[in-house]
C-alpha cells in the first residue's frame, strides 16, 4: 500500500475515535467482569483467594479508571499513527490475512508477547529510577493493593512509553490488524490477571515447569506492595536471570496456596522440591 505525504486528518480523527471507543469498551468488559465477580458479587466466598486482605477504596477505583482512560487514548493515538499515517510504510503491517499462513497468527502473538515482556522489563526498571519514579510510575504505584482497574492506570508519560512497544513489534514482525488486536487483547487479559488482587491458579500449577517461567497474580501483587523486584510482565525469566525477583515470591505464593487449599502434604512438598 502506498501513502501520500499529505495526511487525511478527518480519517485519522475518525479512526482514533473508533479505536478509542472499542478499546474503552474492551477495558470495561475485560476488567469489569472479574471486578464484579471478585469485588462485588462473591468477595466473601473468594476470600481465601485474596492476596492482600486490606481493601482498596472507591476513590482508588475512580482514580484508576480515570488514568486508564487517558492511557487508552494514548494507546489509540499510537495505533492510529502506525496504521493510518505514512508511518505505516516503515512497518510490516499487512492487509490480506492470506499473505501468511493462518497458523502464523498464533506464532506472531507469542513472539509479540516475548518482545513486549523484554521491552516492559527494561522500561519498568528504568521507571523505578529515583529520578523518574515520582514523575511517572508513582501514579501506577498509588495502587499498592491493585485491582483489575489498575491494569492501565498510568501517568501520561508512562502510557506513551508503554504504548510505544507496538513500534518494534510491527517493525520486526509481519502483523495483520487482526493479529495486533489479538495481541493487545491477550496482553490485557494477562495484565488484568496480574492486577486482580486474587490468586486463581490451580493447585497443580505449582508443580509444573510453567510455574518456573510464567508470572502469577501473586508475583505482580508483590511488586505493588513492596515497590521493588518482580519487574517482568508475562514471564519470570528476566527477573530470575538478573536477580531482580523478590526473594519472598515463592514463599508468598505457597502461603496463598496453603490459604486456599490447606497445608501441603509431604508428597506435595517433594513435588515442589523436584520442580524447583
Amino acid at each position: 500500500m502506498e501513502y501520500k505525504n499529505d495526511i487525511d486528518m478527518e480519517k485519522i480523527i475518525e479512526a482514533t475515535i473508533n479505536i478509542f471507543s472499542l478499546s474503552a469498551i474492551r477495558y470495561f468488559i475485560l476488567a469489569g467482569i472479574p471486578f464484579a465477580m471478585f469485588y462485588l458479587l462473591m468477595p466473601s466466598k473468594l476470600g481465601k483467594f485474596k492476596i492482600q486482605q486490606k481493601l482498596a477504596t472507591k476513590k482508588d477505583f475512580a482514580r484508576e479508571v480515570w488514568h486508564s482512560m487517558q492511557s487508552t487514548l494514548i494507546f489509540s493515538i499510537i495505533a492510529v499513527g502506525l496504521a493510518f499515517t505514512p508511518l505505516r510504510q516503515y512497518t510490516r503491517i499487512y492487509d490480506h490475512i492470506n499473505d501468511f499462513p493462518i497458523w502464523y497468527i498464533g506464532v506472531a502473538i507469542v513472539l509479540s508477547l516475548i518482545i513486549h515482556d523484554t521491552y516492559f522489563y527494561w522500561m519498568h526498571r528504568l521507571l523505578h529510577h529515583k529520578k523518574l519514579f515520582k514523575f511517572t510510575h508513582l501514579v501506577h504505584h498509588k495502587s499498592t493493593n491493585p485491582s483489575p482497574w489498575t491494569s492501565y492506570s498510568f501517568h501520561i508519560l508512562e502510557a506513551i512509553t508503554e504504548g510505544l512497544v507496538l513500534v518494534p513489534i510491527v517493525i520486526l514482525l509481519p502483523m495483520h490488524p487482526l493479529t495486533i488486536l489479538l495481541f493487545t487483547v491477550t496482553g490485557f487479559i494477562i495484565n488484568v490477571y496480574g492486577h486482580l488482587g486474587y490468586e486463581i491458579m490451580p493447585k497443580s500449577f505449582r508443580y509444573t515447569w510453567a510455574f518456573e517461567v510464567l508470572n502469577t497474580s501473586v508475583h505482580h501483587n508483590l511488586h505493588h506492595s513492596k515497590f521493588k523486584g518482580n519487574y517482568g510482565l508475562y514471564f519470570r525469566i528476566w527477573d530470575r536471570v538478573l536477580g531482580t525477583e523478590h526473594p519472598d515470591y515463592v514463599k508468598e505464593y505457597d502461603r496463598l496456596q496453603d490459604q486456599r487449599f490447606g497445608h501441603t502434604s509431604q508428597k506435595e512438598e517433594d513435588k515442589k522440591a523436584q520442580a524447583a
